[in-house]
């Protein structure tokens, strides 16, 4: 399997909203995940027009289950604002949350979630489970999702391909 990832990042011109704008940066993100042998998601958080938080998959190299993008991401806002409060700030992210990150945006005041792919494994509104369907007594979010679906899609797909023909390798030499 060639490690090629250009696919990754939608050309400019492709480009057509801020949304996309924005999730294209989280896909950079992503891209940096991939080279590192994560699982290539990515994220951005936007506050003011501007993005002030980058973050991307790290869990194998931090050996932290926690330190996923959107986590990464979320801690890295709050220091960037001096505050935990995350309160006008939209979090792009390249993969419909797991419920852990989900409950770090509810407790963080996340005002606005922008999500590329669903996750049937793990997505927390509405692959799997949907947390914020019900409605949080202290805050909800606002949530658009399946932007740049399928360019988010891609690496994830790409990266699991890689990582079963690696495996069958290793167990059939």
């Amino acid at each position: 399997m060639t490690d090629k990832i250009d696919f990754l990042i939608p050309p400019l011109d492709a480009i057509g909203s801020d949304d996309e704008r924005f999730m294209r940066e989280a896909l950079k993100e992503a891209r940096k995940a991939y080279l590192a042998d994560e699982v290539p998601i990515g994220a951005v958080i936007v506050y003011g027009g501007r993005i002030i938080a980058r973050g991307y998959n790290q869990v194998e190299l931090l050996r932290d289950a926690t330190a996923h993008a959107e986590m990464l991401c979320i801690t890295s806002a709050e220091n960037e604002l001096g505050n935990w409060r995350l309160a006008d700030c939209t979090l792009y992210c390249t993969l419909e949350p797991c419920p852990m990150c989900a409950g770090a945006m509810l407790l963080s005041r996340v005002e606005t979630l922008v999500w590329g792919a669903p996750d049937i494994r793990h997505g927390a509104n509405g692959s799997w489970v949907n947390l914020f369907e019900k409605p949080h007594p202290t805050h909800t979010l606002k949530i658009r999702q399946g932007i740049l679906r399928e360019w988010c899609e891609a690496p994830l797909k790409q990266f699991f391909k890689k990582r079963r023909g690696e495996n069958h390798a290793t167990n059939n030499p």
